[in-house]
C-alpha cells in the first residue's frame, strides 16, 4: 500500500478571512452597493419623455440552494405591457408604423457587471 505525503507551507489566512466574510454575509452589503449602481445606471441610460420609466427601476437581491441572484426590474406597465421592455425590443404602432428599440440597458450595465468581476476575483484571490 503507497503513502501518500502531503507538504503544506504558509498558512490558511486569506482563506480563512474569506470564509469569515462569507459567514458574515458581508457579500450582501456588497451586493446591495452594486443593486443601487445599476438602478442609477438604468435610470440614467432610459429614453425618457416623462420620465416614469426611468424612474422605475428597482433590484433585488434573492437567495436560495446555495446561490444569491442580484437582478433589476422596471415596474412601468401600461394595459399590461412592460415599457421598458418596448424601448429594448421595439414594437409596433396602431398606425402600422414600428417604432425600432434601443439597447440602452447593456451599454449602461456593462461597467457594473466588470466592476462586480473585478472586485469578485480580487475577493476570491485576495
Amino acid at each position: 500500500m503507497g503513502l501518500i505525503k502531503i507538504k503544506h507551507k504558509g498558512n490558511f489566512n486569506n482563506a480563512e478571512r474569506f470564509f469569515n466574510r462569507v459567514l458574515k454575509r458581508e457579500y450582501l452589503n456588497i451586493l446591495e452597493n452594486y443593486g443601487k449602481m445599476g438602478v442609477d445606471a438604468l435610470r440614467q441610460a432610459t429614453p425618457s419623455i416623462s420620465g416614469k420609466t426611468a424612474d422605475s427601476w428597482n433590484y433585488g437581491i434573492e437567495e436560495g440552494n446555495g446561490t444569491v441572484t442580484l437582478y433589476w426590474t422596471n415596474s412601468n406597465e401600461n394595459q399590461g405591457v412592460n415599457i421598458a421592455i418596448l424601448l429594448i425590443y421595439g414594437h409596433g404602432l396602431q398606425n402600422g408604423s414600428y417604432v425600432q428599440g434601443i439597447d440602452f440597458v447593456n451599454p449602461a450595465m456593462r461597467p457594473i457587471f466588470e466592476k462586480i468581476a473585478d472586485e469578485s476575483w480580487k475577493e476570491v484571490t485576495r
